[in-house]
C-alpha cells in the first residue's frame, strides 16, 4: 500500500475515486460531442447519480472543466519532460513528441489549445504549466545561432500548433496537403536555427 493510500481514509479513497470516474465520463463525452457539450447532468445519468449527488464532487461544469485542462497541461509537461529526460529535449524530439501527444487523443489536445468554451474562463492555475512548457522550449532552443531562444521558442509554438490544429479540426481535406509532411517541414525550417 502506497504511502498516500495509507493516509487517507475509505471515504477520502472513495470521493477520490467517484472524482476519477466523472473525469473519465467527461472526457468520453468531450471525445464524443466536444468540450461544449459536456454536462454534469448527462455524466451524473451515465453514473446513475442525480444532478445534485454529483455536484456534491464537481460544484459546476467549469470546475470540472479547470481540472480537465490542468490535466491535459500537466500530460503534456510530463511527456515534454520524459523526451528532455531521455536526451531528445531539442526541438525535433520535442516537436515529434507533441504530435504524437496531440493525434494520441486530439480532445487533449483542444482542451488546452482549441477554441475557448462559451462562457467558461480557464483556470488561472495553469499559468504556471504554460510557463513549464515555454522554459522547455526555450531550453532547447539555447543554442539556437542568430536568434532569441525565447522568439524561436514561441515560433515553434505558434507555428506546429497552427499545423496540428488545422490537421485535427479537418481543414486539410480536400486541398492535397499531407499534414505530417507539413508539419515536419515545419519542424525542420524551426531545428535549422
Amino acid at each position: 500500500m502506497s504511502d498516500a493510500a495509507s493516509t487517507t481514509t475509505p471515504r477520502e479513497r472513495y470521493r477520490q475515486q467517484v472524482r476519477s470516474e466523472i473525469k473519465q465520463r467527461a472526457r468520453e463525452q468531450i471525445a464524443a460531442a466536444g468540450t461544449s457539450a459536456l454536462s454534469l447532468n448527462g455524466i451524473a445519468k451515465l453514473m446513475g447519480l442525480s444532478g445534485a449527488g454529483l455536484y456534491r464532487y464537481y460544484t459546476s461544469r467549469d470546475e470540472l472543466l479547470a481540472e480537465l485542462v490542468h490535466d491535459a497541461y500537466q500530460n503534456l509537461v510530463g511527456t515534454l519532460r520524459a523526451v528532455t529526460a531521455r536526451g531528445e529535449g531539442n526541438l525535433a524530439g520535442l516537436g515529434q513528441a507533441l504530435r504524437v501527444w496531440a493525434l494520441d487523443d486530439p480532445q487533449r489536445y483542444f482542451l488546452v489549445f482549441g477554441a475557448p468554451v462559451p462562457g467558461y474562463r480557464g483556470p488561472t492555475h495553469v499559468a504556471a504549466l504554460t510557463a513549464e512548457i515555454m522554459d522547455i522550449l526555450i531550453e532547447a532552443c539555447a543554442d539556437a545561432p542568430d536568434t532569441s531562444a525565447r522568439r524561436l521558442a514561441m515560433s515553434f509554438r505558434t507555428r506546429l500548433h497552427g499545423v496540428l490544429s488545422l490537421e485535427l479540426s479537418g481543414h486539410f481535406a480536400g486541398t492535397e496537403c499531407e499534414p505530417a509532411l507539413l508539419y515536419q517541414a515545419e519542424l525542420d525550417l524551426l531545428s535549422a536555427h
